[in-house]
């Protein structure tokens, strides 16, 4: 949010070869939700996106995650294989996306945080229905690399959401 408030002064300033900078807040830019279905990093992961300017909520079991999601105000869904095991945690989530009609579940970008996993790889997350995989060794940068892929994101759907009448996520 902060990130894009700067980039947006940044460009303006280039653009129109003013020497300074003003720090404008956009009013009408709304913190980012994200539902957090995490293991072992749920805390670390929640303190780092709230500091970061995100709304942060927290399921600890796939029932809660999919009332957080029945409600669409959700737009961002970081889960992790360790989450709920007992419960078919990750499983039942990525179930719960996989039967989402494609209008849903463009509505909703979905982040894998794993241990193994490439930070970034498009490739792979498309192969798993996903939007964005982050390795945990990311942790520290992941405010600006969900910020960096979301944007894309919206710019990949701009002209869709325009003509159909959407916000960009």
């Amino acid at each position: 949010m902060q990130i894009n408030s700067a980039l947006r002064a940044l460009m303006s300033a280039l653009q129109s070869e003013k020497t300074t900078l003003t720090t404008e807040v956009d009013d009408d830019e709304k913190p980012r939700r994200i539902l957090l279905c995490l293991g072992a990093r749920s805390d670390e992961t929640a303190k780092i996106l709230a500091k970061a300017g995100y709304k942060v909520y927290v399921a600890q079991t796939p029932a809660q995650a999919n009332e957080r999601l029945r409600d669409g105000k959700t737009e961002i869904l970081v889960f992790s294989p360790d989450f709920a095991p007992d419960l078919g945690g990750a499983a039942v989530l990525m179930q719960k996306a996989n039967s989402m009609y494609s209008s849903e579940r463009r509505r909703l970008y979905l982040i894998s945080l794993e241990d193994g996993g490439a930070t970034m790889n498009a490739h792979e997350a498309f192969l798993r229905n996903l939007n964005l995989i982050v390795n945990t060794n990311d942790m520290p940068q992941l405010p600006l690399i969900i910020s960096r892929a979301v944007s894309d994101y919206n710019d990949l759907y701009a002209h869709y959401n325009a003509s159909s009448g959407l916000v960009q996520i």
